[in-house]
Formats: C-alpha cells, sequence, structure tokens
C-alpha cells in the first residue's frame, strides 16, 4: 500500500512556493504604490509651479499698478492676502505721531526697527503706515524730530497683511513694548486705536524730512523651487520603476529562497 504520509521535504517546496509568491506579489504591489505616489506629488509640484507663477504675476502687476485709494471699512472683510497684498495704494490724511510703535527689523541697510505710525485718514478710519526704517541708535524720536511732522500729508505705498502674535522664535510682548512682527490688531489695542484698517501699508521711497524713516524697503520675494520638487518626485519614481522592472525580470522574481 502506497505511504499517504507526505514527509517534511514534500511539503517543503510548496511552503517555499507560496512564500516566494506572497514576498513578489507584495513588493511588486508596494513599488506600484510607491510609484503613482511620487508620480501624484510630482503633478502636484508641477501644479503648484503654475499657481506660483501666476501669483508672481498678479503681485507685479500690483506693485506697478497706479495706486488706488486705500480700502476703506465697506472693503475691509474681502481683503485677503491671495487678493489684495501688494496693492499700490493712497491714503492721505494726519499721523498720530505720539502713538507710533517700533518694530523690530533686519534690512538691506541693517538692523533696527520699522516706524508703525498711525494715520488718522480724511475717510474717518485709521491705517497703520510703515514709515520705514531707523537704525537702533534713532529709535528716539527726538533723533529724527523733522520727520514726525503733523500736518496732513498723503501716503502712497503697498498694501501687507497683519503679521500676528510674533515670529517663530520670538513672540510680541506688548506689555513690554517689544514688538518683532508688525502685527495690526495688537498694535492697534496696545495704542488705543479705533476703526483701524486689518493691514498697514508700506511707505514709498518718497523721502521723509531729514532722511528718516527711510521707506520703500519693501522686499517682495516667493519660494519658487516647485519645478525642482516636481523633477526630485518624478525622479523617485521612475528610480522605483526601473528597480521593479529589474525585479520582475530576474528569475524568481529576485526572491532568493
Amino acid at each position: 500500500m502506497p505511504d499517504s504520509k507526505k514527509t517534511t521535504a514534500d511539503v517543503r517546496p510548496t511552503e517555499n512556493d507560496a512564500v516566494r509568491g506572497g514576498r513578489f506579489v507584495g513588493f511588486v504591489l508596494f513599488s506600484l504604490l510607491g510609484i503613482a505616489v511620487f508620480s501624484a506629488l510630482g503633478i502636484w509640484q508641477l501644479e503648484r509651479r503654475v499657481w506660483k507663477l501666476a501669483l508672481i504675476d498678479r503681485v507685479e502687476h500690483r506693485v506697478h499698478a497706479p495706486p488706488v485709494a486705500a480700502p476703506g471699512p465697506a472693503a475691509w472683510p474681502s481683503i485677503n492676502r491671495a487678493n489684495d497684498e501688494y496693492r499700490a495704494v493712497r491714503v492721505t490724511g494726519r499721523f498720530a505721531n505720539d502713538r507710533e510703535t517700533l518694530v523690530e527689523a533686519t534690512t538691506e541697510r541693517g538692523m533696527g526697527y520699522w516706524v508703525m505710525t498711525p494715520l488718522k485718514s480724511d475717510e474717518g478710519f485709521t491705517v497703520l503706515i510703515n514709515r520705514g526704517f531707523v537704525p537702533f541708535d534713532r529709535r528716539n524720536p527726538a533723533t529724527r524730530a523733522a520727520g514726525q511732522f503733523g500736518g496732513e500729508t498723503t501716503v502712497t505705498g503697498l498694501i501687507r497683511m497683519t503679521e500676528p502674535k510674533g515670529t517663530l522664535l520670538r513672540s510680541n510682548d506688548p506689555m513690554a513694548n517689544r514688538w518683532y512682527s508688525r502685527d495690526v490688531e495688537a498694535i492697534a489695542t496696545a495704542r488705543g486705536l479705533k476703526t483701524v484698517a486689518p493691514y498697514f501699508i508700506d511707505a514709498d521711497a518718497t523721502a521723509n524730512p531729514g532722511g528718516l524713516p527711510v521707506g520703500g524697503l519693501t522686499v517682495i520675494s516667493f519660494y519658487n523651487h516647485h519645478l525642482l520638487y516636481a523633477v526630485t518626485w518624478f525622479g523617485l519614481a521612475l528610480m522605483l520603476a526601473a528597480a521593479l522592472f529589474r525585479f520582475v525580470r530576474e528569475p524568481r522574481g529576485g526572491l532568493k529562497e
């Protein structure tokens, strides 16, 4: 009578084949998933690049367009970074020099402060004006008295959006009068201002009496490495596809017993 019992040697090849087959399928599925993910990330970066280039084009148009009236209270609910930042505007009014705020700044002229001064517009609202840069040794308004004029003036500049709370490493401290970002709401509260625009205006390079503050130092720069990122993701997808092709072409799917 034939022996119906299977030996270990009879079973092992079948088990090894099953294990190898499972590994083969697993590796193929994992590779296909990786290729799909890397490709999707590459496509996303290309889409981001198109969006960024369009944004840069819009901003360039805003910066060089003739200035329009600074938006009043009726327009404030619709003001946003995407549609309004760096728009050239003009506003007429009087500075409240006794309520200026100094915000630490690093510029092409070195380190110092942005001079943020409220301007009460002829339309009845208040807008913070970044009048420009002063070095540390000109912190005291008395050292730049010529620029502290109080008559009616017209300011031309660019709309900038509020910078809430502070910087990555340092938070604004209104109680100690230490400011590291141009937080419109916090500055308005600290200075007791009412009906304040939700944006501020970077003044243009028109010279102030006495030469300070120095305006026109707005830096317009957009991080745009999306093409490099796209090439990186697509490169990873191609490398993984090449590895998968080599794997399935080898005997037994490149799997050893």
